[in-house]
């Protein structure tokens, strides 16, 4: 535009030179030539004017695809961010979910065996109590001893004739079945101070009828003083 202006203040400047030169024809002539050129100018100025704003507005579309382009990159860098954290949370609840299947399984197999362990048990503990019932016929018979199954599954044993001035007086002592599978002594009336070892005694030998008879034998020893 500072170009045109300028071509402009020129064209006047050698118009006026041409006036004072040649005729009122040749003025003419070149006023024409003047006006051809001025509508030229004119026309390519306007030409040149809007493919700058095209040009303008081209410029501002790829800008703004340009920002668009950064916008979607970013998102999808955060994207991809956030699915390699979700993908990490996956692996650790996989992983978790493994250790808890394990723990389980685990609880499961000691649990199974804690139970075969208990049956087991109470199924020698069940057979133990039946067998020292059986006895009780025999022992009632030999020792003057009655048997008594009380609470918690234990036997009182209760033995008579051991006080000569005193034949119905009551010896007694109370046996049970620990969970070691063990005899156990939990209470001895009058108390005896050999009791512990008579217990122990028989679980090192099993032998139940010796033990029976070890006691009483105490207990009449107890009578005498």
């Amino acid at each position: 535009e500072d170009e045109i202006v300028l071509f402009e203040r020129e064209m006047k400047e050698f118009w006026t030179k041409l006036k004072s030169i040649y005729g009122t024809e040749q003025v003419n002539q070149t006023l024409a030539l003047r006006d051809s050129c001025k509508e030229s100018i004119k026309a390519l100025s306007e030409k040149w004017s809007k493919k700058l704003k095209e040009e303008d507005l081209m410029i501002d579309k790829i800008q703004e695809y340009r920002n668009e382009i950064l916008q979607q990159s970013q998102r999808i860098s955060e994207n991809q961010e956030r699915f390699t954290e979700i993908k990490s949370n996956l692996n650790q609840e996989e992983e978790q979910k493994k250790d808890l299947t394990d723990s389980i399984q685990e609880l499961k197999e000691e649990l199974m065996k804690k139970k075969e362990i208990i049956s087991s048990k109470n199924k020698a503990s069940k057979e133990r109590v039946e067998r020292l019932c059986k006895s009780k016929v025999l022992f009632e018979e030999r020792l003057g001893l009655e048997i008594r199954r009380i609470h918690n599954e234990q036997l009182q044993f209760i033995f008579r004739h051991i006080d000569h001035k005193d034949p119905d007086k009551p010896y007694v002592f109370t046996l049970s079945i620990n969970e070691q599978g063990d005899y156990e002594v939990t209470s001895c009336i009058p108390s005896l101070d050999c009791i512990a070892e008579f217990q122990l005694k028989v679980r090192e030998t099993n032998n139940f009828s010796a033990f029976i008879a070890n006691i009483r034998k105490a207990f009449t020893a107890l009578s005498y003083k």
